[in-house]
């Protein structure tokens, strides 16, 4: 119930209970030393797939894949290279969307600066706050304008970080943090602890959210009023696609990426923010998508 990642790869293999008529259950990790006994547990039961989430469980996972060949495992927001036989690595092209979130945030922005903080310095939390900086520097290219980002140097890989996904009063004081230094939109990258940045910025009144995994709109509305837009990782689709080529006996290990093209990664709705957005900035984004999927914009 994390209304991030976890929460929506669960949404996908409810929807796969509700409509292919499988059965399904969870074990929550509360530490990483949960990872095998919970793997194992469900290896007992027989499970035809077990899908894990996050790239902290990478280890534990190829190791009960290797362990066990004959049974079916995905995971959520990490691939391995080689790839192993019997895991689907999910994976998202979470830079492209995020790549229109800042374009559209250095637009927006009213003080000339925004920002962003991650959870950790992994690369699952990285990309986005990649995108969002390169999305800022077109603008600014396109306009002749200075937007200022807080919070990442993808150069230097240095930046903002609360080092916890867990723990919200870190993320409020980040997001005052940067809000003291003129941000007035802030992307947390941090799972729940965005929620503690969102709460901040709400208090202040003076500044704006984007949300990332999911759409922060429908997922947090208590936050809808300071919701700008979110950066949205469609775990559930790529999890439900999964799950119906293990009953298509179709599954073969590999790697999913989702990406604006298959509608594996997204920009939310600006929803009340939308007369915000000129026709003119809207067809902006529109055509900023349309090159990404041709691939005339290549992100690294």
């Amino acid at each position: 119930d994390d209304k991030s990642f976890n929460q929506t790869a669960w949404k996908g293999i409810q929807d796969a209970e509700e409509e292919l008529g499988i059965r399904s259950n969870y074990l929550e990790s509360q530490e990483v030393a949960d990872y095998e006994p919970n793997l194992n547990a469900f290896i007992e039961e027989g499970c035809d797939l077990i899908v894990t989430v996050g790239f902290l469980i990478a280890d534990a996972t190829a190791a009960a894949a290797e362990a066990n060949p004959d049974r079916n495992f995905s995971i959520v927001d990490f691939a391995y290279d080689p790839p192993i036989p019997n895991v689907v690595g999910q994976v998202f092209e979470t830079d492209e969307a995020a790549y229109l979130a800042g374009y559209a945030a250095a637009a927006l922005t009213q003080t000339g600066v925004v920002g962003t903080f991650g959870g950790l310095p992994i690369p699952t939390v990285t990309i986005f706050m990649d995108g969002f900086v390169a999305g800022v520097a077109k603008y600014n290219l396109e306009k002749g304008a200075d937007v200022q980002v807080l919070g990442w140097d993808p150069e230097a890989e240095t930046g903002l970080f609360s080092n916890t996904f867990d723990d919200q009063q870190i993320g409020r004081e980040l997001a005052v943090s940067l809000m003291d230094e003129g941000a007035d939109i802030i992307m947390p990258v941090a799972g729940p602890v965005g929620l503690g940045a969102a709460a901040a910025i709400q208090e202040r009144g003076n500044a704006y959210v984007i949300g990332v995994d999911s759409d922060w709109f429908l997922t947090s509305p208590e936050y809808s009023d300071i919701t700008l837009t979110s950066v949205m990782k469609l775990m559930d689709a790529t999890t439900f696609q999964v799950i119906e080529d293990v009953i298509n006996g179709e599954f073969e290990g590999g790697t999913v990426v989702g990406t604006l093209e298959n509608d594996g990664v997204a920009l939310a709705p600006f929803h009340d923010f939308s007369n915000l957005v000129s026709d003119e900035l809207q067809g902006e984004l529109d055509q900023l998508e349309a090159d990404i999927i041709s691939g005339e914009i290549v992100l690294d």
